[in-house]
């Protein structure tokens, strides 16, 4: 399981990466295994809804197993699974990039992350960039 040390490093380091990358304003939130919620920042003038997608895309990630950016090729392909998947998790699914699971070095799931505010692929690269500065394993769904 992650630790509450691990997920603020993951968030802080993710956040430095936005900046360095002149990202817009973005949101980071780390869940553990069950989709409980670790740590959420935003930064200033990141948007009100932020929040709520950053947690859905972590969220997402968690229950189908894999990273946001495998859901979002699956969705493109099967839309009305994912539209029945958003219903029945109330909203909690986010099928585009930015949701990343967190293993160990054996593959277990430690938890997620999930960051909203940028171009998709943005929020991704600083989701992995956090991960992996806290010395854990991304895995944004690559296939």
């Amino acid at each position: 399981m992650l630790s509450l040390d691990q997920a603020s490093a993951v968030v802080d380091a993710a956040l430095r990466h936005a900046v360095e990358r002149g990202c817009e304003p973005l949101t980071v939130a780390v869940l553990d295994p069950g989709g409980h919620l670790l740590v959420l920042k935003r930064q200033d003038g990141s948007a009100i809804l932020r929040p709520q997608i950053a947690q859905a895309k972590a969220w997402g990630a968690l229950g189908m197993g894999r990273g946001t950016r495998a859901l979002a090729g699956r969705a493109a392909l099967a839309p009305s699974f994912f539209i029945a998947l958003a219903a029945m998790s109330g909203g909690n699914v986010v099928p585009v990039p930015g949701g990343v699971l967190v293993r160990d070095e054996k593959g277990v799931i430690l938890g997620s992350v999930g960051v909203s505010g940028d171009h998709p692929d943005n929020d991704e690269a600083c989701a992995v960039f956090g991960i992996e500065h806290a010395g854990l394993r991304a895995d944004p769904g690559e296939g």
